[in-house]
Formats: structure tokens, C-alpha cells, sequence
């Protein structure tokens, strides 16, 4: 429910902006296919529903939660409209719920889910950098601010930093979760040797490029650093 009303909220504030870029342009509501009343409608089900079921979380847990839902994701679509570091703002947002799970189970937060949270920062971080090499050209025409114009050509190296920082978390994790082999060569071997084959093959001038290697986050790597939890799991 929280990315999904998330990304409603975020195509209604940025309806105008998305009608100047040529990605985006056609998407339900910049091209008129669906209203800004009937997406506020389906946003309103979405918190409904958040809301409800947030009601059985625990003290910790709500205050988390209530944080992600209203300043964090509230907040978000005009980030881009007044600083060069939106991704900041969304690394947080994303992944503040990473603490809110922790404190659903122990009501507190660990410091394994704190390296976790950093983490999954880093992540979004990285992610979100090359999904933004896509549209510098077009950002630029309609006003819209990203990390990628702020860095220019040093962007390559914050995705080296957001690479090793991401990796470096999932080792720290496995150490303090005491994982096991399967988990530290999947997952962390594996993964790390994903980031570091993007990292140097993306073409962050080539729209093309930053796509494909955008995709594998969620299609390859995610997937792969799941494996490692899974036969973790069970061969533990």
C-alpha cells in the first residue's frame, strides 16, 4: 500500500512536469487518460487501507509509520523542485520502513536494521541515479532538479560510493545476523559482483543503458540477493 499510494501521489504533483519529458509524457494522467479526481480516489483507498491496517502496529512502529506515510512521502514530489538532492529524500522514505519492521517484532530498532536501513539508502541512491541519467536533458528544459545535474560528471564515482556502501551493508549484516556461507556468496559475492559489472558497463549519456541497468536492480540483483536469504534459511 505505501509505494503504491506513494507513486499515485507523486504522478498527480508532478503531472505537469511529466507532460515536458519525453519518458513520461504519456503517462494516465500527464496525457488525460485518468483525472487528478478519479487518482485521488484511488490515493484515498490506498490510505484507507494503510491507515487501517497500521492501527495494530505497536507504538514504535506507528510513530515509523505515520513518519513514511505523511512528512517523508508527502514531501517527496517536490523535493525535485527545490534542491538538487531529491534521491536523498527517497532513499530515506523507501527506507525508513526497513526500521518500522524491526520495531513490528521487538519493538525497538536493531542496529542490523539500521545497517540494513543505510543500506537499502544506498540502494535507492544508486538506483535512482541512473533511472535519472535517462532525463538530464529534458530535466533541465522543464526545471526539474535531480542528483545526476548536481554531480554532472562525477556521478560515476557517487555510484561507485552508493555501490560499495550498499555491499558493505550486506556484509555487515550478515555478520551481525550471524548468517552463514550461502548468504556471504550469494548474496554478498554476488550481488557485489552485479554492482561492480553495472557500474562499469552503463553508459549514464546513453538513456538506453541507464534503463537496462535501472531494471536489473529489481529483475537480477534484487532476485539474486534473495536467493542468498533463502538458502540461508534453509540449509541453517
Amino acid at each position: 500500500m505505501f509505494p503504491g499510494g506513494g507513486c499515485i501521489w507523486n504522478d498527480i504533483i508532478d503531472k505537469d512536469l511529466d507532460a515536458q519529458v519525453e519518458r513520461t509524457k504519456h503517462r494516465p494522467l500527464p496525457d488525460g487518460r485518468i483525472t487528478i479526481p478519479q487518482a485521488l480516489v484511488f490515493l484515498s483507498v490506498h490510505i484507507i487501507a494503510l491507515f487501517t491496517l497500521s492501527h495494530y502496529l505497536n507504538d514504535v512502529a506507528w510513530k515509523l509509520a505515520f513518519a513514511t506515510v505523511v512528512p517523508l512521502t508527502g514531501l517527496y514530489p517536490f523535493m525535485k523542485r527545490i534542491t538538487y538532492l531529491p534521491q536523498v529524500w527517497l532513499g530515506i522514505t523507501l527506507n525508513t520502513p526497513v526500521l518500522l519492521a524491526s520495531a513490528i517484532f521487538t519493538n525497538s530498532i536493531s542496529r542490523a536494521a539500521m545497517v540494513l536501513a543505510f543500506g537499502g539508502w544506498s540502494w535507492t541512491m544508486w538506483y535512482d541515479s541512473i533511472y535519472a541519467c535517462q532525463d538530464k536533458k529534458d530535466d533541465v528544459k522543464a526545471g526539474v532538479k535531480s542528483i545526476v545535474l548536481f554531480l554532472q560528471h562525477y556521478t560515476r564515482i557517487a555510484l561507485t560510493l552508493f555501490a560499495t556502501g550498499l555491499a558493505s551493508s550486506w556484509y555487515l549484516c550478515g555478520l551481525l545476523s550471524g548468517s552463514g556461507l550461502p548468504y556471504f556468496v550469494v548474496s554478498v559475492l554476488g550481488g557485489g559482483m552485479l554492482l561492480a559489472r553495472d557500474l562499469f558497463t552503463v553508459d549514464l549519456d546513453n538513456p538506453k543503458s541507464c534503463l537496462v541497468a535501472f531494471e536489473r536492480n529489481g529483475f537480477v540483483i534484487g532476485p539474486i540477493v534473495w536467493l542468498g536469504f533463502l538458502l540461508d534459511y534453509l540449509m541453517a
